[in-house]
């Protein structure tokens, strides 16, 4: 049995359904989002060559949680925190912070956010996050959607001359590895637990 553009997403099975408890719902959820992006940015786990940030893995799993439309709404809704001067982004800090730091070299990858949040939301509602090999080919797509622009500002910003891809890429493939799995893991394990109740 294929699976269609329809397919619900995790957000979905949790009641209410409908109404004005559905907004409510909705809004609960908008708000832990944003807050698990900001706690999420300040995580550092250690990890060779650097650290392990868990800022993407919040953007994307809340892309597959959440679907396009909930998705959307959290992630600009941290950007616009952000611009507003809260220190809500991973090397943002109380004396680095707003459009500045938004322009600066994460610009890319901001962009590239709202980019795998669309793509994992659309992958979600297709069924994929149900799924533990498709999850991961999910969050492979998320991760390059999120690389491409980051890469292409820093190049614009600082020149192509400069090591593009040892500042911007390799150090956090490894890291990334590990995240990709992390969630193929979580959240198809989250959908059997679902459906196992539901019996």
């Amino acid at each position: 049995m294929g699976f269609t553009p329809n397919q619900a997403v995790l957000s979905d099975v949790i009641a209410p359904r409908e109404g004005i408890s559905l907004r409510i719902k909705q809004c609960i959820l908008v708000t832990f989002g944003l807050i698990f992006l900001a706690v999420s940015a300040k995580i550092q786990v250690p990890m060779w060559p650097v650290p392990i940030t868990m800022g993407t893995f919040a953007v994307l799993t809340i892309g597959a949680a959440y679907g396009v439309r909930l998705g959307l709404t959290t992630i600009l809704s941290y950007m616009i925190i952000g611009a507003l001067g809260f220190d809500v982004f991973a090397n943002s800090s109380a004396e680095k912070f707003g459009l500045p730091y938004m322009m600066g070299g994460t610009g890319g990858y901001l962009v590239g956010y709202v980019l795998a949040v669309l793509a994992l939301g659309t992958l979600a509602r297709l069924g994929w996050d149900r799924s533990m090999f498709k999850m991961a080919i999910a969050m492979l797509i998320g991760n390059v959607l999120i690389y491409v622009p980051g890469l292409i500002w820093l190049g614009m910003l600082y020149g192509w001359d400069k090591p593009i891809f040892q500042w911007g890429l390799t150090p956090f493939l490894i890291g990334d590895a590990a995240k990709l799995l992390l969630a193929a893991l979580i959240v198809p394990t989250a959908w059997k637990i679902i459906s196992t109740a539901r019996k």
